[in-house]
């Protein structure tokens, strides 16, 4: 079991429906975009971030100006968390989702669909098969994960 989990590694993303998007109900329309493109749900689950999950999640950008406000935003509902599999996971998956500026993203994209702005736009998407692996593991136990 543990032989195939580290196999699909580069086949593995992460994605997260963002506060925004959970609180206009639009997680059932997202999540069929997302099996809809081929992707297989391996593990998923309604939380919500505390402030001090969400400094750790985006302590990538703690020096950024934007960092109190995401970090604020992040934390101030529920959010549906997602381990994805498909071939090329990562890559096609930020296609999927679009732009970080909805109005800058493709038509059809989740962004384009279900964002309001950049700062609330519906979906976060691992940016890196690294990324992804310690975004999964910030959110799921492995046992979590089929």
């Amino acid at each position: 079991m543990q032989e195939n989990k580290q196999k699909m590694k580069g086949n593995r993303t992460f994605t997260m429906i963002k506060p925004d998007a959970v609180a206009k109900s639009y997680t059932t329309a997202i999540l069929k975009q997302i099996t809809d493109a081929g992707f297989k749900i391996v593990a998923m689950k309604m939380t919500q971030m505390s402030r001090r999950d969400a400094e750790r999640f985006y302590a990538v950008h703690k020096e950024r100006p934007f960092f109190d406000e995401l970090v604020e935003f992040m934390s101030s509902g529920p959010i549906v968390a997602a381990v994805l599999e498909k071939e090329n996971a990562v890559e096609d998956f930020r296609t999927l989702i679009g732009s970080t500026n909805p109005a800058e993203a493709a038509e059809g994209t989740i962004r384009k669909l279900y964002a309001e702005s950049v700062g609330k736009n519906a979906v976060h998407g691992s940016d890196s098969d690294e990324n992804a692996a310690i975004e999964i593991a910030f959110h799921f136990a492995g046992r979590e994960i089929f």
